[in-house]
């Protein structure tokens, strides 16, 4: 059964790039800077993965042409890592590439645990030949990330740090929430002392309110790291953030592939599945 959009609005922008690009501009308008992101993952045919890397060239064009304070994020599965390794990073970089070309930045994003050290390797490649113009994503949650995060500052790579969205077992992911959150904590601190702009993604307010604490102990400027959250959730946290001098950035999905992410979203929280079935109705 094809779902309708109306039930995913909250969580992901549209359907189309034209029919987002009002709302990256009403959120820059409020000095949120945007990471674009066009839903899909588990490209198995290279026909497919070449239309993606068309359509993300053409999506860093767009964004320059529209001069939106926007970059872009990408999974590497959606570029022919199930396909090929070497191919993956041809693609790769054919739009970092691109991505040079207009002074822009890909976030490399991170997928299932199953694709972590692939990504990684594939990103450290990257990062050697285009440097300030890629970033990769850590999860937290994952057991594997205390050398991860140790290995990547000490390259001073971009690094966005979240807890982790994918449903992983004991023996590969931390379960227990406060133990994740004490996990983010210690990474935060890598990240803050060791680099020159990590990413907190978060909508934890401990979270939040640990890391505003924790930089304004040791002496850190609030333009040194970025707070990150997700398209339609927390956006009068965002709005006052700024207000209060720091950085923000609002990670906003469209396209039709939006089941999965849409799925992720509700699973997290029992209040999205409330908030998605008292709204749906409404204009």
């Amino acid at each position: 059964m094809k779902l309708p959009f109306a039930l995913a609005r909250r969580f992901v922008a549209a359907e189309t790039f034209e029919d987002t690009i009002p709302k990256i501009k009403a959120i820059n308008e409020k000095k949120i800077r945007v990471t674009l992101d066009l839903l899909g993952e588990n490209v198995r045919e290279k026909t497919t993965a070449d239309e993606t890397v068309d359509i993300y060239i053409r999506l860093l064009e767009d964004i320059h042409a529209a001069s939106l304070k926007s970059t872009i994020s990408i999974k590497l599965t959606m570029m022919g890592l199930d396909i090929d390794e070497a191919y993956c990073k041809e693609n790769l970089y054919k739009l970092l590439d691109k991505a040079k070309e207009f002074n822009s930045f890909v976030r490399i994003d991170m997928e299932g645990s199953d694709y972590t050290q692939s990504t990684i390797d594939i990103f450290r490649e990257a990062f050697e030949k285009y440097g300030r113009h890629v970033g990769i994503v850590i999860q937290a949650y994952l057991h594997r990330t205390a050398k991860d995060i140790d290995d990547l500052a000490e390259i001073g790579a971009d690094v966005r740090l979240c807890k982790g969205a994918y449903k992983e077992p004991g023996t590969v992911a931390i379960q227990s929430m406060p133990e994740i959150r004490e996990a983010f904590k210690t990474y935060a601190k890598v990240l803050l002392e060791k680099t020159s702009y990590p990413r907190i993604a978060t909508h934890d307010d401990e979270l939040v309110n640990w890391v505003k604490e924790y930089a304004e102990e040791n002496n850190i400027s609030k333009e040194k790291f970025e707070f990150q959250m997700l398209y339609g959730l927390r956006e009068e946290t965002m709005e006052q953030l700024v207000k209060d001098g720091y950085n923000a950035r609002v990670y906003v999905p469209y396209g039709t592939m939006w089941f999965p992410y849409f799925k992720r979203r509700l699973m997290e929280r029992k209040e999205n599945i409330f908030f998605v079935l008292t709204t749906m109705f409404k204009k």
